[in-house]
């Protein structure tokens, strides 16, 4: 087992070596004590005076911010310390002194400055809890689809055609024809489901949209289910047991992130299945009543989607739209023609949507006139109608943003915040 912070547990009673850097440093007479950080964790470290050489205790006063380390000692239970235990010092080797102030010091530092120090940045506190919730979300988002019968698929990033439309696409030169970052990888999801029956496409998407709003990247993660021979209702049955148990295996393995975080993990408690669901006829008449400026047959935008959640103690699923408001693959409800069979899943607490989804065309004919209908091109979608002329089925899925599902989990309120090197309109470094 490796000697780190994160399990010291393992190792009471006993002398190791811990390899880390400085993350802190207080004298009080002959007592010096050093926090210290290996990525895993936060540590005390305990210098007495008597107990080691003269030079080790004089050690205090060189040492740095950041400098990194290697500190052997012996490891003790102390509950008044951070993570309950802390590290009585024989020995401290420095493997680099830091020279130059540490960027990032206790003084506020604006937003701007922070993410252009973000590769810095990420060794606070409060970051790295976040990205410590990213990884367990995105365990539990593996976990969940491996241990329910699904297969991973990737799709591709580069694309001929557009998913959602032509207006957000980043377009490339690719060698002597145009190509596109993927915004999605649902339709080659759905190409995958008629080969395996259930799948999930997981990876980096790519929006071009002009909006820096604090719930938008231009490059964001998002994970894909695709099912064969699954209706919306289905669909919707998914999705809320999936976000249940992605939070619930947040609130067993993230207690001491949601701590550093002072998350109030009450609100995360009672997330569990059946999740309200209602039409968007029923949505658009509750904004109305709660005084909302709304216009019947346009999409909900952010003061929309907080109003609604505000409605709810859990995730509200709202099913059927205007058909002319959503994608050209989404299927017609067969009880109203103008209706499309899609839902979306927003968060409470004012973090949004976090799940767009559906049942997808199965017919031919429609698929055909649907893309016609929206001025698409036929050519680079020819493979995507072959999946309807050659054993076609009723399919539906969903596509989970991971870093709108990060914040919300960890109250984070800028998506920013929620994976490690953000891209937006402004920002291409670090």
């Amino acid at each position: 087992m490796d000697k780190t912070i994160s399990n010291l547990s393992h190792f009471e009673g006993q002398e190791i070596t811990l390899k880390g850097w400085v993350y802190n440093k207080r004298a009080i007479g002959k007592i010096w004590f050093l926090i210290l950080r290996d990525g895993t964790g936060l540590v005390q470290c305990v210098v007495v005076k008597g107990e080691v050489d003269e030079a080790l205790f004089n050690l205090e006063a060189d040492l740095n911010q950041e400098d990194s380390v290697m500190i052997t000692g012996s490891i003790r239970k102390e509950p008044r310390s951070v993570g309950g235990y802390e590290l009585g010092v024989t020995r401290i080797e420095v493997v680099q002194h830091v020279t130059e102030e540490y960027p990032i010091g206790p003084k506020e530092h604006g937003p701007d400055f922070l993410m252009s120090n973000r590769h810095l940045w990420l060794r606070s506190k409060r970051q790295n809890a976040i990205i410590r919730v990213r990884h367990r979300v995105i365990k539990a988002i593996r976990d969940y689809f491996d241990n329910n019968g699904f297969t991973l698929v990737d799709s591709p990033m580069f694309t001929a055609n557009a998913v959602e439309g032509t207006t957000d696409l980043f377009e490339v030169d690719y060698f002597d024809r145009s190509a596109y970052l993927t915004q999605s990888g649902q339709l080659y999801g759905e190409a995958s489901a008629m080969a395996f029956g259930k799948i999930y496409v997981f990876g980096p998407t790519f929006r071009a949209e002009k909006s820096k709003t604090r719930r938008h990247l231009t490059e964001f993660w998002m994970v894909e289910p695709e099912m064969a021979f699954c209706d919306l209702d289905k669909d919707m049955d998914v999705a809320e047991d999936f976000v249940s148990y992605i939070i619930h295996q947040c609130l067993e393995h993230c207690q001491e992130e949601f701590k550093i975080l002072e998350r109030d993990t009450s609100k995360l408690e009672g997330i569990i299945p059946p999740f309200p669901r209602i039409t968007y006829d029923e949505a658009a008449k509750l904004l109305i009543e709660k005084g909302a400026d709304f216009e019947y047959g346009s999409d909900f935008g952010a003061p929309d989607e907080t109003l609604l959640a505000e409605q709810f103690d859990k995730p509200v699923m709202i099913h059927r739209w205007p058909a002319d408001i959503k994608a050209f693959y989404m299927k017609r409800d067969k009880e109203n023609n103008d209706l499309a069979l899609g839902v979306d899943m927003i968060a409470p607490e004012g973090f949004g949507e976090i799940i767009g989804g559906g049942q997808r065309e199965d017919d031919y004919e429609s698929l055909v006139n649907s893309i016609r209908h929206h001025d698409l091109p036929m050519e680079p979608f020819q493979w995507y109608l072959d999946l309807r002329k050659y054993g076609s089925v009723p399919h539906a899925g969903f596509g989970l943003g991971v870093e709108r599902t990060v914040a919300w989990i960890t109250g984070t309120k800028h998506v920013r915040e929620t994976i490690p090197y953000p891209r937006t309109m402004s920002r291409l470094e670090p």
